[in-house]
Order: structure tokens, then sequence, then C-alpha cells
């Protein structure tokens, strides 16, 4: 299949038409780089070309584009850097104090003299003396469907978080931390109605294999609805999302291959790439110089030790990268793609369904044609309402994957009423369902999107991201303000995500909001005028940039197409 070979000498030529274009000084003579400054070079390897890039230091510098003007990472003051720093290391140290002082109640390992630790000593430590101070911040049990609003199951804690009691009741609050792009998180309507169908008719799943008994007609019914949805030949899907990336990478990729991966990829990418053995380099979030210059360095250098060119190199990506809020730059990744014969494998778990005027992606929402993309990966969990995950491309790719992904051949099949769910409401986003509704969602998401996000940049608090993307990340920094604006916002009706280190950087906590089109404009301006008003109190007008004076407009048609 395509993907499993290179020639050398077509990899050599590659890199030396990307340095020539840089220095017309070298030339090609019987498979030779040559250049004035440092003479002849042999091809195995690629020593000249690795001569010449380390002599000139070149770099390709990115022309301005209207994508990347949208984005925005607003650096803080040495001052909040500094005072970050210095709380986490207090909470730290109280942590440290805590421990010689008290017993943790939790459960305690019997007839273990001389054995080895099982669990990581810092990680142990962490969970219970730092992470636990703000444990109620998180994994809050609910009692509803996660729709525009969501019902909270009341807890307490009278023992500082070490165990949590519920109290019987329950509290409804605007959600803004659950990814239901679309809006089809619902107990009622067309999916619902439909997914109950199903579930009488095939029942609740095979707990079968796909390559055993567990293929049925739907799933094949899905799998040709969501290669058209996506213009591609063919796909497959899975039961699981974090498993379509986990248990697939292993299949494509072997040792051997390069890897370049975006330093903000998902967990799933991260173990999909561990298990599959090849070598990962890691650039820069979305910086496409830094992305050219791993290409050009891998080409040049080949396999470390033997300098034997690699079997295949991969650029994985995300299409909204869902911590940071920033969407993939797509048009220069792929221009990178083509010059160095490179594969491109595109994540589209948060972008599938929430981008594009047609709401088919980031493909769609630059214009680009999806076939140019080789490997496109997605989940149904979050546009969908559902479950479970997709790859789609070549049908040769795809007849590849059915004989030896591990997703495929040892994983149950995915349950039938989770694949009517995505269905029906793919066929409403694809408007094959006679009605403009899903395209009313699609441009319902960026308005909200857009008048969101341009809120709270008036406010004055830092949010990262680009400006289409319905993932706000909004910046507390603090350790201690996650838990205070969490449990603040809450009380006020507002179900929201906070997020620290280790799953951010230690410097950057936030708050992520999730914006869905099934907010309206009033549950909207009720979270803005609740977060303008803990801003002073809270302290988390961060930005200095100037503000707009003016009100914002909620809908404009140019803007929302």
């Amino acid at each position: 299949m395509p993907l499993v070979n290179n020639m050398a000498a077509t990899r050599f030529r590659v890199a030396f038409a990307a340095t020539q274009d840089e220095d017309p000084e070298i030339s090609l003579k019987n498979g030779i780089a040559t250049h004035p400054a440092i003479g002849n070079g042999k091809l195995n390897g690629y020593a000249s070309l690795a001569s010449d890039l380390h002599v000139r230091k070149r770099r390709v510098v990115d022309t301005p584009t209207s994508y990347k003007s949208k984005e925005s990472f607003e650096k803080i003051s040495f001052i909040t850097s500094a005072l970050t720093h210095l709380g986490f290391y207090f909470l730290m140290f109280l942590g440290f104090v805590n421990q010689l002082l008290f017993t943790p109640k939790v459960a305690q390992e019997q007839n273990r003299k001389g054995y080895a630790p099982l669990y990581d000593q810092f990680e142990v430590f962490y969970l219970r003396y730092v992470y636990r101070r703000i444990r109620d911040c998180w994994n809050r049990p609910i009692s509803s469907v996660p729709g525009a609003e969501v019902t909270l199951k009341d807890r307490v804690t009278h023992d500082y978080g070490w165990s949590f009691k519920f109290t019987g009741t329950e509290t409804r609050c605007i959600n803004l931390g659950s990814y239901n792009y679309l809006g089809f998180a619902e107990s009622s309507g067309k999916c619902a109605e439909q997914s109950i169908q199903t579930l009488k008719k095939y029942g609740c799943a095979s707990c079968s294999t796909r390559l055993e008994l567990g293929n049925m007609p739907i799933h094949n019914e899905l799998e040709k609805l969501t290669a058209k949805f996506l213009g591609v030949e063919d796909a497959i899907v899975f039961g699981m999302g974090f498993a379509t990336n986990s248990l697939n990478l292993p299949s494509l990729i072997t040792k051997g291959c390069l890897v370049l991966s975006d330093e903000k990829n998902h967990a799933s990418l991260i173990l999909g790439l561990r298990l599959s053995g090849a070598v990962t380099k890691v650039f820069k979030h979305n910086n496409t110089n830094h992305l050219e210059r791993c290409l050009r360095e891998a080409i040049v250098h080949g396999q470390p030790g033997s300098g034997k060119p690699w079997k295949k190199i991969f650029i994985i990506v995300e299409g909204i990268y869902s911590m940071e809020g920033s969407i993939v730059h797509l048009p220069d990744i792929l221009k990178l793609k083509k010059k160095y014969k490179a594969y491109l494998y595109l994540d589209e778990a948060h972008s599938t369904g929430a981008m594009g005027t047609h709401g088919r992606g980031v493909c769609d929402y630059y214009g680009i044609d999806s076939r140019q993309v080789d490997i496109l990966m997605g989940t149904f969990t979050k546009s969908f309402g559902s479950a479970g995950g997709y790859i789609a491309g070549t049908k040769e790719l795809i007849d590849h994957l059915r004989v030896h992904s591990h997703g495929h051949t040892y994983a149950s099949s995915m349950s039938p009423p989770v694949a009517q769910q995505i269905i029906t409401s793919m066929r409403i986003i694809a408007g094959e369902d006679g009605t403009d509704a899903g395209r009313n969602r699609t441009k319902q998401l960026a308005r909200n999107t857009r008048y969101f996000r341009r809120r709270l940049n008036q406010i004055g608090v830092i949010i990262y991201g680009n400006m289409d993307s319905p993932v706000v990340p909004m910046m507390v920094y603090l350790y201690s303000k996650i838990g205070t604006v969490v449990r603040t916002l809450t009380g006020h009706g507002i179900a929201t995500v906070g997020v620290g280190f280790p799953a951010t950087p230690l410097m950057a906590g936030r708050i992520r909001f999730c914006l869905s089109a099934a907010h309206t404009k009033e549950q909207l301006d009720y979270v803005l005028k609740k977060i303008e008003d803990i801003a002073d109190t809270l302290g988390l007008r961060y930005s200095r940039k100037p503000r707009d004076p003016n009100p914002i407009e909620y809908y404009s048609d140019s803007e929302t197409e």
C-alpha cells in the first residue's frame, strides 16, 4: 500500500530541492550535492546538505495570513508569573507539612515489606496533598443530559476533600463544560427517538468484534455515510474515541518511521505513538517554521546511527486543540507535506461538525479538499452527541485497517443505538433530513463563539486560541484561582471546567468554556455578566490589550457564514 515505502533517492531530491530554493549555488551532480563553501558530500546520510543547513542556518518566514491574525496567546507580566510560581511552591510546601503531621485517609497496602513502591511517589503526593484541595471542582456527578443546561448532584466534604457525601439536592446550571458543540445531547427529539427504535431492533450491543459476530448493517451504513460526509472514499468506525488513535497508529507506523508531532497533541495520540515504536520528534505548537526545520533535518540525517532514510515520515496534528482553543494552520502544513512528501494525520476530534460552513471540519473551514489529507481521524463524542470515532481516507487505507487494526480486530463493535445517534445527527448536519436544522446549528455555534470571545476580550481577561474556536480557555494562572473561580461560578448556576498542572504547564492554569449551538444569547449574557462581576474581586483582568468600548454585535450574517 502507498503508506509503506519511499525511495531514498526521492527523499534526497526533495531535501535538495528545498535547500536549492534557499541557495541557488548548490548543485546536484551524479547524486552528490555540491556547494562552493562546503565542497562535495555523499548521498548516504545526506552529509553535504546537513553541513549546508548548519553553515547557513537559514529560515523560511511565513507571510501573515488572515487565519493567523485571528489567534491570540497574550503573554502575562513578570509579576503575575512570579506570583504563580510562588503560590504553587507554597501549596507544595503545605502539602509536605500535611504529609508529615497527618495520616492520609486512604487504604494502605498490607504485607508489602521489601517490595518496591507500586506507584510513583511524587504522583501519590501530588494527588493526596495538592490536587485534593480542589478535588471538589472535578469529577462532579450529573443527573441529566449535558445540554445547554445540566443538573449537578450536590455533594459535600467534611474531611477537606478526602471523601464526599451526597446531600440529596441538585443544582441546575448553565453548561459550559461539555463538548456539546451542535446541541445534539438531547433526551428528546429525532435523534433520541430513532436511537430508541434501533435499541428495540438490534439491542444494546453484540458483545463481539466486527470480524466475528459484531458486524451489523447499521455499522456499514454509518461508515458509508461518514465517508460521504467527509468527501473521501471510505471510512471505518470504532466504539471508543481514545482507542481510535491509540490502537490504530501502531497499525500504520512502525520502527524505522519518524513522526513529527505537535507539542499540544492529545494523550491518545501520544500513547499510540509510544505503542508504535516509531521515533517521535515534537515541534512547537502550530509553528510551521519549526516543523519545516524538523522535516529538513530528518531527511538530511536519516535514521539515528545508520543514516538510512526513514521508512515513512508522518506529521500528526489536531484540527482544534482542546486545551489551547487554537485551530491548526492546515494550509501551511499541507504545503510542507507536499514539499517534503510526508504523510499527514489529522485528528478532528473537536473540529468535525463544529468547524466549516457545512460542519465538515477544518478542511471545510479552510476550503480545502479533504482528500489532500492522507488520514482523517475524528470522534463522535463531541458534535454528534454520541460515542466512538472514525478513520477516513482512501479505500486502500481502510482495507488495511480492517485487517490490521487492533481496535477493529479485538474490540467490541459499536453499540447500535450509539451508531444510530451518529447517523441521525450527521444527516441533520449534512441537510439530508430535508431541513435547514443542521445549517442553523453550525451558524448558531459560530455566532455564539464570536460573540462570547469578543465580550471576554472587552471585559479584559486573557483568552487563548482562535476567534472561531468554540473552545475558549480563560487564563487564571494561579492554582488557587482555578478552584475559586469554578466554585464561585457554580454558586451562580454556571458549570464549567478548571484545568491546571499537570494537564497544562505550571504557569497556565485556566478555566475552559465550551460553547454550544444550544446556548441562547440570554444564557451567554448571564455568564458574561457574572464573569465581569468577579473579574475585579478575583483579579482576572490580566489583559493589557486595548478594549473595544462599543457594544458587541451578536449576529452578523457575513461573519457567521
